[in-house]
């Protein structure tokens, strides 16, 4: 990640805006966070983290997503993935049986290389032996021309997704009913509509509103970004197979700026700026194809989580009583195969 980032968490900063939480009784499954604790790019964020930052709001199960850590560093360089589920999955089980703990972690997406091929089933299964709140896997396919731009780990072109080996990878994932989440940036949704319509029974779950970017050469270009994310969107959301993680926007390369600012945003600020995005989201899935996502410790960067929760709150008060309920936990649910606590 460019260095100009900043990535650290500044806790005194982000105390400068303080809210009660909204609805504090709504149920709230997080489909999408991560656990740092060898990451040469995030602080230490552990399950007591979590539990600090989600006080307020009634999250009850909580999705891990890859972020490449604590992998094996010995062994063949396929399996070494399986190293990071191995390490979830005992941090859920310490966490499950912690009789302060609120917050279970329901399930993991793990990491593997699909461009691996066939040959890859050997992975998942190592997945599946190591946890049985494995999932499914991200793959991810990030990838700009920009030298300003992050690109994913070993990308070297726009469309990962269309390579033959990580296709024969992925017609894995639907042989063992595994679902995929996907991480492309907005100029690279046509890529993944390609891929879903190959693959047409297989959940794709596209994270963080498909990455609308905002930094290097796409600063100060907000509209004609705002144009071409939401063709891409309508296209992605055409595919069935396709669900929605509804968040991530705060991360610094989306270029809203909240970060650099004196103060954090307030709900209502990140209401004023983002909601169209998540507006338009919602309209083109529906709420039975959408979830709200914390991305945290990520977001972390840019405001705190009760702050970002009662924003999504109010962004969801325009929806009926049992689209909200998928818009908070069903559609996660769902997708993850969680119980409804």
């Amino acid at each position: 990640m460019s260095e100009e980032v900043g990535i650290r968490f500044r806790d005194d900063w982000l105390g400068l805006v303080v809210e009660e939480a909204i609805d504090p009784e709504r149920p709230i499954v997080d489909p999408h966070f991560h656990f740092f604790d060898e990451s040469e790019m995030f602080p230490h964020y552990r399950p007591p983290d979590l539990e600090r930052d989600a006080a307020g709001h009634d999250v009850r199960q909580a999705v891990f997503v890859q972020c490449l850590e604590h992998g094996y560093t010995t062994g063949p360089e396929h399996l070494q993935p399986v190293g990071e589920t191995e390490w979830i999955d005992g941090l859920a089980t310490e966490a499950a049986q912690e009789p302060s703990g609120r917050i279970q972690i329901g399930a993991i997406v793990g990491d593997a290389r699909l461009a691996f091929g066939s040959g890859i089933r050997e992975t998942l299964e190592a997945h599946q032996a190591a946890s049985p709140r494995f999932r499914g896997i991200r793959d991810v396919g990030i990838w700009d021309p920009s030298p300003e731009i992050d690109d994913g780990e070993g990308i070297t072109g726009p469309n990962l997704y269309a390579d033959p080996a990580f296709r024969e990878g992925f017609s894995e994932l639907d042989r063992m009913g595994l679902s995929f989440d996907a991480y492309q940036y907005h100029t690279q949704l046509p890529f993944l509509a390609d891929l879903a319509r190959a693959f047409p029974n297989t959940t794709i779950v596209l994270d963080h509103l498909g990455t609308p970017l905002g930094a290097g050469p796409y600063a100060g270009r907000r509209e004609e970004v705002f144009a071409e994310w939401e063709k891409g969107i309508r296209e992605v959301a055409s595919c069935p197979n396709i669900v929605m993680k509804l968040g991530g926007l705060a991360m610094p390369w989306c270029g809203f700026g909240f970060e650099r600012a004196d103060t954090p945003p307030t709900s209502d600020d990140f209401v004023s700026v983002l909601g169209r995005y998540f507006e338009h989201a919602i309209d083109c899935f529906g709420p039975s194809r959408c979830m709200f996502e914390s991305n945290f410790p990520v977001d972390r960067l840019s405001l705190s989580y009760t702050v970002l929760w009662n924003a999504f709150k109010k962004m969801a008060k325009r929806y009926s009583a049992d689209e909200q309920n998928d818009l908070f936990m069903g559609t996660a649910c769902r997708v993850y195969r969680l119980d409804e606590a």
